[in-house]
């Protein structure tokens, strides 16, 4: 399908996929890919550079050069915006038809409708999710189980906020002048297209999250994307609102000046400690200081970990700014003992972020509403949030955030195993188009599987000997994967890409340059 003016759409054309795929709508990403695309690569390249450096020996600060944004104690981040004022339970997970009824149905104040971590990218879900949240805002949404059950959007449901994909991916589906669309610009721009206006008069409005940003020149980026949307739809400026996710380890020298660029648009920071974690692997990969324990070890009270959460909250309550606490990703079962077990390891999860001052906090499952609801209800009562909360006594250094020699803990022959089931059952699943994947009762989303096969491939460069005197060698990778491999083909589903699966976890593991992220080359590969 061509509109004949530099857009080229490649996908299939499913069920009313053209109430989605409109020529209007169509015109409005060509503009945003020919105004914002250069840019976008830009700062990729910006990224790659920054990379190479910490490679070869160099460190992570705070901006000399940005002082005067952190020194200045008089600006503010613009208030609350309808609908994100209270945000004490916020619920993520992808915008299939069943999980958008069920996420605004489950209690949450906010639900994360993501295109990003916890979708795979095929055009059935990226586009089909679209037409799920147009359907949504239009009060058209409903479901019928192959079972017979009817599912419907009851009364109070969640906000909506979106998450497009980050700005490293690009949609081989639409292209513009021959090139890839951008995916970050094809999500936001296709939603605030078609529901911003809808979303107004229903008394909320178009509200992002915004992933895997590294530096404030990224914020400003998307800034400029907004105030241009915004003009071009005759939306008044400042009514979109971003929650920035800081998950990578250099946004974490830059949290004011994030906060900062996007200040007229700002809804605050999120503590997402999965990318956040296998962020710092990949960037200190090459780096012995940085090795870490089995991924169970890495717990948000290591010094690390809790330095970074300690700073964000300090930083968006002296901004004026909602910080909302990491993912609880446990599944609750049909057993009761381990529910009780694994209920109590959410419940202080949650306590401990409700009491560090955090205004809410996620779940990726409809059950766990209630325990993070009843946390933050003890803490804040009737008040909306803990804005008040200051904070004044936190002081984090940059050598605080970077204090990974000081997490305890081991690498074990089950950590390693661990990982490579992990990493191995979610790109199967991935694969076959599902990117939010129940494993071992926890929801697994491709920020796991990249902490998994990250581990991986640093313990086998810097040769970490396990618990029991093993060394981790690609011998012993290859033998474990095999027998992790043959469980899974014991419990496979009939649809199955587990040879596909274990093709690309080898790859990841043993390239001689580490893969920045395992869903850039499998998608081109496989999804498109």
């Amino acid at each position: 399908m061509t509109t004949g003016n530099g857009i080229v759409v490649r996908g299939a054309a499913e069920p009313r996929f053209n109430e989605i795929l409109t020529p209007e709508a169509l015109d409005f990403l060509l503009n945003l890919e020919r105004k914002f695309g250069a840019r976008r690569k830009e700062l990729l390249e910006g990224r790659r550079e920054r990379r190479r450096q910490l490679r070869a020996g160099g460190t992570l600060d705070f901006l000399p050069e940005t002082a005067s944004i952190r020194q200045d104690g008089s600006w503010r981040v613009a208030p609350p915006a309808p609908g994100l004022i209270d945000r004490r339970a916020e619920i993520t997970g992808p915008t299939d038809r069943k999980m958008t009824i069920n996420a605004l149905n489950s209690g949450a104040k906010v639900w994360l409708a993501d295109f990003e971590d916890a979708n795979a990218p095929t055009w059935s879900n990226l586009v089909g999710g679209q037409l799920n949240l147009w359907d949504t805002v239009h009060n058209r949404v409903d479901f019928v189980s192959p079972e017979g059950k009817a599912y419907a959007v009851g009364p109070n449901p969640a906000t909506i906020v979106p998450r497009p994909r980050g700005l490293h991916l690009v949609d081989l589906n639409i292209l513009v002048d021959g090139e890839p669309i951008s995916g970050s610009l094809m999500d936001f721009g296709l939603y605030f297209f078609h529901c911003a206006k809808a979303q107004l008069e229903r008394g909320s409005g178009p509200y992002f999250y915004l992933p895997k940003l590294e530096h404030h020149l990224e914020a400003r980026w998307w800034n400029d994307v907004f105030v241009e949307t915004q003009e071009q739809l005759g939306v008044p400026q400042g009514t979109i609102r971003a929650t920035t996710l800081i998950e990578t380890i250099p946004a974490a020298f830059q949290m004011e000046e994030i906060l900062y660029e996007l200040r007229d648009h700002s809804a605050g920071l999120n503590a997402g400690r999965w990318d956040y974690l296998f962020s710092l692997i990949k960037n200190f990969i090459d780096r012995p200081e940085f090795v870490t324990p089995d991924r169970g070890l890495v717990v948000m009270t290591v010094p690390f970990m809790r330095a970074y959460t300690e700073l964000l909250v300090r930083t968006c309550h002296k901004r004026g700014a909602h910080a909302i606490g990491g993912m609880s990703a446990f599944i609750p079962s049909r057993d009761a003992e381990a529910n009780e077990i694994a209920f109590a390891k959410v419940r202080d999860d949650k306590t401990r972020e409700a009491g560090d001052g955090f205004d809410g906090s996620w779940v990726a499952h409809p059950g766990l509403v209630p325990v993070c609801r009843e946390v933050f209800d003890g803490v804040l009562g009737d008040r909306p949030n803990q804005l008040d909360r200051l904070r004044e006594e936190v002081s984090v250094t940059a050598a605080d955030l970077l204090a990974v020699d000081k997490t305890p803990g081991s690498v074990t022959t089950a950590g390693v195993r661990q990982n490579l089931s992990v990493a191995l059952r979610y790109i199967d699943s991935w694969l076959r188009g599902i990117g939010a994947a129940a494993i071992d009762n926890l929801m697994e989303d491709a920020a796991t599987a990249e902490i998994s096969r990250c581990q991986i491939s640093q313990w086998l460069r810097h040769q970490v000997v396990l618990e029991d005197g093993t060394p981790v060698t690609e011998s012993l990778v290859r033998t474990l994967l095999d027998e992790e491999a043959a469980k899974a083909e014991a419990n496979a589903v009939a649809d199955s890409r587990l040879k596909e699966a274990r093709e690309v976890l080898l790859d990841l593991i043993f390239s001689d340059e580490l893969p920045e992220f395992l869903t850039t080359e499998a998608y081109a590969r496989y999804l498109v």
